[in-house]
């Protein structure tokens, strides 16, 4: 199956499930915003504290903090969002459809690149196990020749995007002859500027109101309160402070469901270190937030570093951690070395002095930071991508049934388990409701006695449900219930007492911590 229909029935069994609902859809909904289902909201509250008790609760020199939406204006001055957070977008005259320029190049390199990779995968089936890929990457002619056009445009690419040269930009679409994939031309404008901050009015009238910004980051409110939580927590070089919280960018290449849009929440930790050592814990926070995605079991050949050849004007050091997304590789999360260009704006534009009195050395300095930035709802999306499973079922009779389930980690799942009573009499609702009673202070749980026990299977299958309970004649026999898996779909018996110690051993957000 081609993976753009991939992603379109993920999106639809979103909304089919009750993960994710476009927003205001009774009014034929708003562009690029998105609300959360019963569903989607569960799974989303345990990515954040999957991400919390990671960076809180594992460090002792990590602390937390929630800071406001609304900010002084002059904060976005200073970090050079009025002047500097712009994208650079371009028209097609012909289906009237905006583009970012620096997304249309990348999306090309990405088409070269999976060329390469068919390639490869050609010559390995050609050659089995005999075959060398190191060796036919670099002595393949046809390999070589794309490789090298590759190479090339990333440099040019790099080069416009470092100095801010829209004439090039618009001139590398045109030398590739890159179209637009809606109509297929390539009569496109000038490239030009957009900034992509909301404002609005603070006030109670006209007259008296000023212009603030919807935060289009939340790192600003860390810098801002530096000295606030350095004081009050009595922190020491090198310390962090997380945050988790909403921001907003009006994006006008809003796309790809919620890997892009309008409102989002980000999670981000900003780690403030002696100057001269940041490079060493930006290699050490790499190797750390690797960890935190491959520990969910998504398997590390999906994953893989991307490391910018455009650095923001504040850093020394960037790359993205990149999931395989079924529309190819994209970033989930940024590792940057920020040096102590943010806290030495705000001391010059606040008059407020930012340095840091270090005990040990004897003299005070302004930090440098690093940073670790990952979307809440991109991660969303990426866990759900990666669960989602089309398994093809062979009956007894020779036919096949289609199964679709998610492979959520059971401690991510919005519902950890589903009672469910084989039938509506004999008692057997009863057993069931108590058990969801005795259980629902730990997990989530599902009363469920609605259609077959086949059908409620596949319902929960496709919820993300990792464990099935069911309560059936031999239950008022002897207290034991029947405990069905997921993935396996193997049943196991097991005693009613038993069903709090067995599931929370796998539902547990500490057994996954404990991997990192």
């Amino acid at each position: 199956m081609a993976q753009e229909d991939v992603f379109r029935k993920l999106v639809a069994h979103c909304k089919e499930y009750g993960y994710v609902f476009p927003s205001s859809e009774i009014y034929d909904g708003l562009s690029a915003v998105y609300d959360y289902g019963q569903y989607g909201v569960e799974l989303k509250n345990n990515i954040r504290k999957y991400w919390w008790d990671s960076m809180v609760l594992l460090n002792d020199n990590i602390v937390g903090i929630d800071s406001a939406i609304f900010m002084h204006p002059s904060v976005w001055k200073a970090s050079g969002h009025v002047d500097a957070f712009n994208d650079p977008l371009i028209d097609n005259r012909d289906s009237k459809k905006r583009y970012r320029a620096d997304m249309l190049i990348e999306e090309h390199v990405l088409k070269m690149e999976e060329k390469v990779a068919r390639e490869v995968e050609k010559a390995r089936e050609r050659f089995g196990t005999a075959f060398d890929e190191k060796k036919f990457r670099e002595t393949n002619q046809c390999v070589l020749a794309t490789q090298s056009k590759i190479d090339d445009l990333n440099r040019r690419l790099a080069k416009a995007m470092n100095e801010t040269d829209l004439a090039e930009l618009r001139q590398i679409i045109i030398d590739n002859e890159i179209v637009c994939p809606v109509s297929g031309s390539r009569n496109w404008t000038d490239v030009r500027q957009f900034n992509l901050m909301f404002s609005t009015e603070m006030g109670s009238t006209l007259e008296g109101s000023s212009r603030i910004y919807l935060r289009p980051e939340t790192a600003q409110g860390i810098f801002v309160n530096f000295h606030n939580v350095q004081k009050t927590g009595r922190m020491k070089i090198p310390f962090g402070i997380a945050q988790v919280g909403k921001a907003f960018r009006n994006e006008i290449v809003a796309r790809q469901f919620i890997f892009r849009m309008r409102e989002f929440e980000q999670m981000e930790m900003q780690f403030f270190v002696r100057p001269g050592t940041e490079l060493d814990w930006f290699r050490h926070w790499k190797d750390i937030r690797m960890r935190w995605h491959t520990a969910l079991g998504f398997g590390e050949a999906n994953y893989r570093f991307h490391d910018h050849t455009k650095l923001a004007h504040y850093a020394n050091a960037a790359t993205d951690i990149e999931y395989r997304f079924p529309f190819g590789f994209r970033e989930v999360e940024g590792i940057h070395s920020r040096t102590d260009y943010d806290l030495k704006q705000h001391q010059q534009y606040s008059g407020k002095k930012m340095q840091y009195f270090d005990p040990e050395k004897g003299e005070s300095y302004i930090p440098f930071v690093v940073e670790t930035s990952i979307g809440l709802d991109r991660m969303f999306l990426q866990v759900i991508a990666a669960a989602y499973t089309e398994e093809e079922l062979r009956k007894e009779d020779g036919s096949a049934d289609m199964r679709i389930l998610l492979r959520l980690p059971a401690c991510l799942a919005p519902v950890k388990l589903a009672v469910m009573p084989l039938v509506k009499k004999d008692g057997l609702p009863e057993i069931a409701e108590k058990i969801v009673h005795t259980l629902r202070f730990d997990f989530n749980c599902q009363y469920d006695d609605k259609d077959s026990i086949g059908r409620r299977y596949r319902r929960q299958d496709a919820i993300g449900t990792p464990y099935c309970i069911t309560i059936d004649h031999q239950t008022v026999e002897d207290d034991t219930v029947t405990i069905r898996y997921r993935d396996s779909m193997e049943q196991e018996r097991v005693n009613i007492r038993s069903l709090k110690d067995i599931i929370s051993e796998k539902v547990s957000i500490g057994a996954l911590l404990k991997k990192l």
